[in-house]
């Protein structure tokens, strides 16, 4: 059961969301899609989950190379949106990401762009990880994108103003009880809005701690969307292959 508290539920719902991060770059998250079949070799007949897909900008680039998709995301709006690309060989529905997807198996599962560490409980965490394993056929490969959280917190900026459609974002950053917190506050039509997102302070070893309670095996540790080897000082992302 997912408490009304629980922020991503709201935010990631909203249209405001979407107008904040609409300027994320479509080029680098196609040219890290190119690094990452390149890495995997997967096969034509391979199945894909895109967890926590969002509006499905990774899904539907897969599935234009050829390959059989499934996207999921929590937020309705998000999933309403991507299902416009449907086809054939690309599906997209709601689901939690804690909760296994009943009647589908795969061979590759994808969490990317930072879409993990958002709950309180470190058992929470866990649900996600256990249940793409089990959602993954024998020898099945799970790749997750996570932010370097040293390189991170180093060069948070506590405070900056966006403006993007008519609307003045003030966004607020900070670290509190391990977490990497954001405040998004801003007016529109004379309403006052206020949102926020957290991530947990996760190192390698917190990550690897977890796989080995599920039972994966870490293949390799990136540390950018060049697939680059992490080096904790330098890394911009933390990304593992992990394998069933």
């Amino acid at each position: 059961m997912i408490k009304q508290t629980d922020w991503f539920q709201t935010w990631f719902n909203t249209k405001y969301y979407h107008i904040l991060y609409k300027n994320r770059d479509y080029e680098e998250a196609r040219l890290f899609i190119d690094a990452l079949v390149k890495q995997l070799s997967p096969k034509q007949t391979d199945r894909f989950l895109d967890l926590a897909c969002g509006r499905g900008r990774h899904s539907v680039y897969l599935n234009e190379k050829g390959y059989n998709v499934l996207g999921a995301d929590l937020s309705e709006q998000s999933i309403l949106f991507a299902k416009q690309s449907e086809n054939e060989t690309l599906k997209f529905l709601v689901n939690d990401m804690r909760n296994e997807i009943e009647g589908y198996r795969f061979d590759i599962i994808l969490n990317l762009f930072t879409s993990f560490g958002y709950f309180d409980e470190e058992a929470e965490d866990l649900k996600v990880i256990q249940s793409a394993y089990n959602m993954l056929n024998e020898g099945g490969i799970m790749v997750i994108d996570y932010l370097n959280v040293e390189q991170t917190i180093d060069n948070l900026v506590s405070f900056e103003i966006k403006k993007l459609e008519g609307l003045e974002f003030g966004i607020t950053k900070f670290v509190e009880k391990g977490f990497i917190k954001k405040e998004i506050a801003f007016k529109d039509a004379g309403t006052n809005f206020k949102f926020s997102e957290q991530v947990k302070v996760l190192y390698q070893e917190n990550f690897e701690e977890m796989f080995e309670k599920v039972g994966f095996k870490v293949l390799n540790v990136f540390g950018d969307y060049q697939l680059n080897p992490f080096d904790l000082d330098k890394s911009s992302r933390l990304i593992f292959q992990i394998q069933k």
